[in-house]
């Protein structure tokens, strides 16, 4: 009997580590999570994470055979198959593929969440047929993988891509790499945030996100009020959008592609943000890449979406041979 070829996807976060197991069409036969705990050795959640993993397969194992894993995570190095110096992990530098090796022999690829994200859309949502886009992820950061001609952009030393880096104002935001008016202290989740609160501050707009407190508020927060009117929360929306659409419209003077693709947590809020940021990306672009560039959304399924753009890693470098 033919056993049917799996991979296992696993997507590494600050708090929780994802992971399922999933066929070369994209169906998920089963997934999970962890505690990530970064205050703890690396080594220890791969040891938690493996022997989870293991004993499930086991289950299925007689119809399922396992051809490989793909890994993806925050400053997640492909050449090299290290996580090096990740804010949110606190475990400096890190040979992830080394680790996994003494776990399993079949072939193991790592690389950023965003990259992960970019490959996962290649090959089971919204880029389907496209060879060269972007995918922008809006989540506590904003990440972004680029691929031309059919390859994922990965620059001299595997780093390539930090869109969510480039500065906006040198004397903008504080962001979390240590420097000023980085793109995603405005544009993510997070800057969102920090824009309704810069709002509250400084307008007397009436709204019910006054009543929520900074550690409280979340972007969800924001899109349910904006999708009940709320003028500060629009105008949270509208300042977000602008911002993007400068930068996005920067990035396709550089690269040309067929599409953008917002995924993550503030993507979620669908044409609150997806239409402004169209529109002040068509404002702000050089006139001969005006109207020829889509801003969509993902199609990967939401509980999935990590863990299938990790294991398109795998189908992604099979399909290379």
């Amino acid at each position: 009997m033919n056993r049917r070829k799996i991979a296992i996807g696993i997507d590494i976060g600050g708090t929780n580590t994802a992971f399922g197991f999933i066929d070369e069409h994209g169906k998920c036969i089963y997934q999970s999570s962890i505690l990530t705990n970064p205050e703890m050795q690396a080594d220890l959640l791969f040891e938690r994470l493996f022997q989870e993993t293991k004993n499930i397969f086991k289950k299925f194992e007689d119809k399922n055979e396992l051809i490989g894993i793909g890994i993806g995570a925050p400053n997640g190095n492909y050449y090299t198959g290290t996580i090096e110096h990740s804010p949110n992990l606190g475990w400096g530098y890190v040979n992830v593929i080394e680790i996994v090796k003494k776990y399993y022999s079949v072939p193991a690829v790592l690389t950023n969440d965003a990259n992960a994200a970019a490959i996962g859309e290649m090959i089971f949502g919204a880029a389907k047929g496209m060879k060269n886009f972007i995918v922008i992820t809006l989540g506590t950061g904003l990440g972004s993988g680029i691929v031309v001609n059919g390859k994922l952009v990965y620059g001299a030393d595997g780093f390539a891509g930090e869109i969510g880096h480039t500065i906006i104002d040198i004397d903008g935001r504080e962001c979390g790499c240590g420097r000023k008016g980085c793109l995603e202290t405005y544009a993510s989740a997070t800057g969102i945030c920090r824009t309704v609160f810069e709002l509250i501050g400084n307008t007397n707009l009436p709204s019910e996100l006054r009543n929520i407190s900074f550690n409280q508020l979340t972007a969800k927060n924001i899109s349910d009020a904006a999708n009940r009117g709320d003028k500060l929360a629009l105008q949270a929306f509208d300042y977000t959008a602008r911002i993007l659409g400068l930068r996005l419209a920067d990035s396709v003077a550089y690269l040309s592609p067929e599409a953008i693709i917002l995924f993550g947590g503030l993507a979620l809020a669908g044409d609150l943000i997806i239409v402004p940021t169209k529109k002040y990306m068509e404002e702000y672009m050089l006139n001969i890449f005006k109207n020829k560039v889509e801003i969509l959304p993902s199609k990967l399924p939401g509980s999935t979406a990590a863990i299938l753009g990790a294991s398109a890693l795998i189908w992604n470098e099979l399909a290379k041979k």
